[in-house]
């Protein structure tokens, strides 16, 4: 009887040691996913700063050539009258 007692234990102290690690693992899985959720997140929402950054000064620099590329009114000339 003191064998099977013993085996019972041991089995008892292996199923055990598996729940614990199997509870870890699903733990280390969610945290994991977790942090890589946020860091796509982060990544998504910069690029979208970037882009509209970019757009901004895209915008900002064709005002600028057309504003410089526009003829500019001429003020009134006098000429020389030929003597």
């Amino acid at each position: 009887m003191a064998y099977s007692k013993e085996a019972r234990d041991r089995a008892e102290a292996q199923f055990h040691q598996t729940l614990k690690a199997t509870k870890a693992r699903k733990q280390a899985k969610s945290q994991y996913e977790a942090e890589e959720r946020a860091v796509r997140e982060k990544t998504a929402r910069l690029k979208a700063l970037r882009l509209a950054k970019e757009a901004a000064d895209k915008e900002a620099a064709d005002k600028a050539t057309a504003g410089s590329a526009q003829l500019k009114p001429k003020s009134a000339r006098t000429r020389k009258i030929p003597a």
